[in-house]
């Protein structure tokens, strides 16, 4: 096994992450309720009308990803999805 080497200016630029950003959040959710209903990526797809491969954009928290489609998979896991306002966030110019 190597050493780590000194931090390059690549490693000194990326910010540590303590938690997953929203969109991992979202995909780490959908991949739960999927797996807790014992469907597979393509049995979910099918179910929704929508593409295998649309079910794992979902799942790896792509950012471009339709809203119909979030919503239609989300109707076959039985999940709303719901907009929430942040506490503490206030609207600008207030």
């Amino acid at each position: 096994m190597t050493e780590p080497g000194p931090p390059t200016a690549a490693t000194k630029s990326r910010p540590r992450r303590s938690a997953r950003p929203p969109a991992g959040q979202i995909a780490d959710g959908f991949t739960s309720r999927r797996l807790q209903l014992g469907l597979t990526q393509t049995r979910l797809a099918a179910m929704a009308g929508v593409s295998r491969s649309s079910v794992q954009a979902i799942e790896s928290g792509r950012a471009t990803v339709q809203l119909d489609v979030l919503v239609a998979v989300a109707d076959v896991l039985g999940c709303d999805i719901v907009l929430a306002a942040r506490a503490g966030r206030r609207l600008p110019g207030d």
